[in-house]
C-alpha cells in the first residue's frame, strides 16, 4: 500500500493541466513488481486533516488484507469542473475517481468511463438500486458505467452561536425565504459577520442559483422528447436573483465577499465568519476534515419551499468510476474497491460496523445525515447498524433530518450541467457586484447562451 500526498496549490493545478503529475500519470494497466495489480484511488480532499487520511490508509490496509493480489496507491482529490476536466485532457485521472450525478451521462456517451455492469451485478446489489438514482450512471442500453455511492439534498447550514449572539433562537432555524432574509439582517446588524453568503463561481454561483430557483418553483430545464429546452428565463429565478439583489444592495447582510467557490464558502463559515449558507447536506464531514469546524457551531435544516405544487428541492449526489483506460484486472480490482470502501457498508452489518469503528476511532465524523442509493429501509437498517459509533450533533440537524423526506426531490438539470452552471455563475456575480444589474436582460442572454450550447447536443 502507497500514499501520494498532493498539496492543492497552483502548482499543482498547472502541473496537473500539463499532465505531469508522475503519480497519476503513470499507465492505469501495468501490474506492480511483486505481481500484483495495482490501481490508484481518490481518498480525500487535499487539506483534510492528518486523522482523515489516517482513517482512510487504515480503510486501504484493511482492503488489501482482503485481498492480498491488489495493491493500492491512494490520491488526494477534490472535484471542479475546471481542474477534473484538465485531468482528464491530460489523462491524470487515476483508476477510481468520482464524478457528481450531473457528469455522468455526458461521460458515458463519450466512452471515457469503464464499463462496470458485470461486477455491480456480480455483487447482487444492481436491482435494489433506486432507479432514479441508478439512472445517472448507466448508459442508454441500460449499462452501468458508474456506481451511486451517496446521495444528498440541498440544505441550509447555520452557526448557531452567529444566532446566540444576534439573539435568534438555533433551534428554530428560518423556514421560509422572508425569514432567510430577516435572520441574515439581523445576524449582520447584530454580529458584524455576513447573514447569508452565496457560492458564485467555479461552478457552484449556477448550482445554487438553480438550488434556489428550484425551491422556488422554477426549472432552468425541460425536456420536450429528445430535444431539451432552456428555461432559465423564469419567474422562479427572477425571483431567486432579486431576493440575493435586496439582501446585498438593500440590507447590506451579505458581507464583502462575492467570490466564494466551494472550499472557500466551507472555510469562512466554519471560522464563524457566515451566518447561513446554501450546500450540499453532506459538508458537515468537509467541514470537520478540512476546516475545524466546532460541532457547537454547526447547524443543518431543510431548505425552504415557496408554497404551491412546482417547489422543489434539487438533489444531487456521487458517483464513483474507473478510468476507460485501465486494464481488465484493474477494472476487476478497481469494482472490488469500489464495492469494500463504498458500497458493503450499506448492506452488510459487519461492513458497517467497521467503517464506523474504524472512522470513529480516529475522530471522523459518522453518522451524518444520507439520502437513501438504495432505499429508506436500507439506510434505516444502515443507521440503526453505525448508531453505537454516531459521533455527529445530530440533534443539531434535526429540522433537516425530519423534514427532508417530506420534501419533494428534483434531480438537477441533466443536459450539459456544468456548462450550464458556468454560465450562471456570471449572473450571480453580476447581480451581487453590480447594484445597477438588469435581472431580466442577465437572464435572457443566460437563456440564449445555455440553448445554443445545449442545441450543439
Amino acid at each position: 500500500m502507497r500514499s501520494i500526498r498532493k498539496a492543492a496549490t497552483a502548482v499543482s493545478a498547472v502541473l496537473i493541466a500539463a499532465g505531469l503529475l508522475a503519480a497519476c500519470s503513470t499507465s492505469p494497466g501495468q501490474p506492480d513488481a511483486g505481481g500484483k495489480t495495482a490501481i490508484t484511488v481518490v481518498s480525500l480532499k487535499p487539506g483534510s486533516e492528518q486523522s482523515a487520511f489516517d482513517a482512510f490508509e487504515n480503510q486501504v490496509k484493511q482492503f488489501e488484507a482482503a485481498n492480498p493480489d491488489i495493491d493500492v496507491t491512494s490520491q488526494e482529490y477534490e472535484w471542479t469542473g475546471p481542474t477534473f476536466t484538465a485531468q482528464l485532457a491530460g489523462g491524470t485521472l487515476p483508476t477510481v475517481f468520482t464524478v457528481p450525478f450531473t457528469d455522468g451521462k455526458s461521460l458515458i456517451e463519450r466512452g471515457q468511463l469503464a464499463d462496470l455492469s458485470q461486477y455491480v451485478r456480480a455483487f447482487g446489489y444492481a436491482d435494489k438500486f433506486n432507479p432514479t438514482v441508478l439512472r445517472s450512471g448507466q448508459s442508454a442500453d441500460g449499462g452501468i458505467f458508474g456506481v451511486p455511492t451517496a446521495a444528498y439534498g440541498v440544505g441550509l447550514h447555520y452557526n448557531r452561536t452567529l444566532f446566540k449572539q444576534a439573539g435568534l433562537d438555533p433551534d428554530k432555524p428560518p423556514a421560509t425565504w422572508d425569514e432567510v432574509r430577516s435572520y441574515a439582517k439581523q445576524i449582520a446588524e447584530r454580529t458584524g459577520q455576513a447573514g447569508y453568503a452565496q457560492m458564485t463561481q467555479e461552478n457552484t454561483g449556477g448550482w445554487m442559483l438553480t438550488s434556489l430557483t428550484y425551491a422556488l418553483g422554477g426549472r432552468m430545464q425541460v425536456a420536450n422528447g429528445d430535444k431539451v429546452e432552456a428555461t432559465i428565463d423564469n419567474p422562479g429565478a427572477r425571483e431567486a436573483l432579486t431576493r440575493l439583489r435586496e439582501m446585498r444592495w438593500q440590507d447590506n447582510s451579505m458581507g464583502s465577499n462575492f467570490l466564494y467557490d466551494w472550499g472557500s464558502i466551507n472555510q469562512e463559515f466554519a471560522a464563524g465568519r457566515i451566518g447561513m449558507i446554501m450546500a450540499g447536506s453532506d459538508i458537515y464531514e468537509s467541514l470537520v476534515q478540512q476546516n475545524n469546524i466546532k460541532p457547537a457551531d454547526y447547524g443543518l435544516a431543510v431548505l425552504p419551499l415557496a408554497p404551491g405544487g412546482s417547489a422543489g428541492l434539487l438533489g444531487g449526489g456521487t458517483l464513483a468510476a474507473v478510468n476507460v483506460k485501465a486494464s481488465p484486472k484493474q477494472q476487476a480490482a478497481a469494482a472490488k474497491w469500489i464495492d469494500f470502501y463504498y458500497m458493503s457498508k450499506f448492506l452488510k452489518q459487519d461492513a458497517a460496523v467497521l467503517d464506523a469503528k474504524t472512522l470513529s476511532e480516529s475522530k471522523q465524523p459518522v453518522g451524518l445525515p444520507k439520502l437513501p442509493i438504495f432505499d429508506k429501509a436500507t439506510l434505516d437498517q444502515y443507521n440503526q447498524w453505525i448508531k453505537p459509533y454516531v459521533n455527529v450533533p445530530l440533534s443539531q440537524m434535526r429540522s433537516f433530518n425530519e423534514g427532508i423526506f417530506d420534501q419533494e426531490l428534483a434531480g438537477e438539470p441533466t443536459a450539459h450541467t456544468q456548462e450550464m452552471y458556468a454560465v450562471l455563475d456570471t449572473v450571480v456575480q453580476a447581480v451581487l457586484t453590480d447594484p445597477g444589474a438588469n435581472i431580466d436582460q442577465l437572464l435572457s442572454t443566460a437563456d440564449s447562451d445555455v440553448q445554443a450550447i445545449l442545441d450543439r447536443g
